[in-house]
């Protein structure tokens, strides 16, 4: 998948920031389409997604440090 390419790239403060962007979009979005002015219904489910490609590459990054320590500690 290009997007997550994409996103294994980002450095770990930019993953931070797209990471609160697409959040803050995602609340502001959800809340258009409670009050019925969401037009693009389908941004919805892209914003989701986003989301959660940044949080897996930020998990898969928190259990590689994990295993860099224990392999130093097994040293």
């Amino acid at each position: 998948m290009a997007k997550q390419n994409k996103v294994a790239q980002l450095s770990d403060t930019e993953l931070d920031e797209a990471l609160s962007n697409a959040k803050a979009e995602l609340f502001n979005l959800r809340f258009q389409h409670a009050t019925g002015t969401l037009e693009n219904y389908s941004r919805l489910r892209e914003v989701r997604r986003e989301v959660a490609r940044v949080n897996t590459e930020l998990r898969v990054r928190e259990i590689a440090a994990a295993e860099a320590i224990a392999r130093k500690e097994m040293a």
